[in-house]
């Protein structure tokens, strides 16, 4: 039994206690918008808002989130046919196959990741089994009023690519396409010594060695002219399907991004990227404010904007070696832009120039500012 002395104490201490102040309230609530915009994740946020009535009124009024994806629904290969019309009539059964074959890689590759929009719906309507039901972006950021800058990341990457293949985009969108660059090379290697192959690798790394053998006199020549094998041995095909391949993640991201855009005014900034970093899909107030006013084009039988009808340059070297060691063959850079846009991002044509040398970070800027001093070929593609 205690004492009536330790009873006592512990009275006075409680008391004590429930009379102090929480020292917490003292701090300022720009300061405690200051802690959240630096904790930015949508999801770390959400759990914050509960905590007290205070960051529940608090939270939605940050500047800055990130949101990162953590589900994704496949589609499968008949879904892949109707996003482009394939599967449609006006075209001989011929050449639907041909054409068929070569949209399904791409499309099978390039959709998976964005059919996540209706993943909680689909989990409600599976009976409530033991995984808890997952939400759209939208529905995660419904309750943040004020963002500004608005950062999500797909857990996966868009288009699937062999291993020691480099493939990078970034785009920027209005309401349609203004500019796209992609950097591409077959093969990457950031070993200083060279090691062999295993052979899964071995033809993977086919078209790399071909493209640098049938390369290398027109290399030495310095004239910075594609060879005559690049047309025959399937790089320029390759590169047409890097392109396509690209140019339908940047506008699927877009579209998964109308509904986010139209609810959240405040927005100075998206990016769309994902967890490896593959493609960025940006879009400023300028852009933001264009996408708002006008009307999105979308593709037909396909959750993607249209794509316009583009001019592209094209630029390309055997090898590239870069300063830390890393060398990319058959380095590829190609900068986009709708056909009768003067400069791209904002019409200035050092505008486009000062995105494009700034589209990636570390050495691939470095492989883009040496891929710029090559000779350009242009090329013309239809929308689609």
């Amino acid at each position: 039994m205690q004492s009536r002395h330790r009873v006592f104490a512990e009275d006075q201490l409680l008391a004590q206690l429930q009379g102090e102040d929480d020292h917490f309230d003292n701090v300022p609530d720009s300061l405690v918008l200051l802690i959240f915009n630096k904790l930015a994740d949508a999801r770390s946020l959400g759990r914050c808002s509960a905590v007290s009535k205070r960051f529940n009124a608090l939270v939605p009024l940050v500047d800055d989130a990130c949101l990162r994806i953590d589900r994704v629904i496949s589609t499968d290969g008949a879904d892949a046919d109707d996003a482009l019309g394939v599967s449609g009539g006006g075209a001989t059964r011929q050449q639907r196959g041909v054409f068929s074959g070569l949209l399904k890689t791409v499309l099978q590759a390039v959709l998976r990741p964005f059919v996540h929009c209706d993943a909680g719906v689909r989990s409600a309507g599976h009976g409530g089994g033991k995984h808890a039901p997952h939400h759209s972006p939208a529905q995660v950021l419904k309750n943040f009023s004020s963002i500004r800058n608005l950062r999500m990341e797909l857990p996966v990457s868009d288009v699937g690519t062999e291993d020691g293949i480099l493939l990078k985009w970034k785009a920027v969108f209005g309401s349609t396409l203004q500019t796209c660059v992609i950097l591409g090379g077959t093969k990457l290697d950031h070993a200083a010594p060279h090691a062999a192959a295993p052979p899964a690798a071995a033809a993977a790394a086919a078209p790399a060695a071909a493209e640098h053998d049938a390369a290398s006199q027109s290399q030495q020549q310095g004239d910075g002219s594609i060879p005559e094998s690049f047309y025959t041995n399937g790089g320029l095909k390759l590169r047409v399907v890097w392109t396509i391949s690209s140019l339908i993640a940047a506008a699927t991201r877009h579209y998964l991004l109308r509904e986010i855009v139209k609810e959240h005014p405040t927005l100075e900034r998206v990016e769309l990227t994902d967890a490896h970093g593959q493609g960025t899909l940006c879009m400023d107030r300028p852009q933001l404010k264009e996408f708002t006013d006008k009307p999105l084009a979308a593709a037909a039988a396909a959750n993607r904007t249209q794509v316009p009808a583009c001019n592209m340059k094209l630029r390309y070297a055997p090898m590239l070696e870069l300063s830390d060691g890393t060398r990319i063959q058959g380095a590829t850079l190609v900068v986009i832009k709708p056909v009768g846009e003067t400069g791209g991002i904002g019409g200035g044509r050092k505008e486009l120039d000062d995105f494009v040398a700034g589209a990636f970070d570390g050495p691939f800027r470095e492989a883009v500012a040496m891929l710029s001093k090559r000779r350009t070929y242009l090329l013309e593609m239809n929308g689609f």
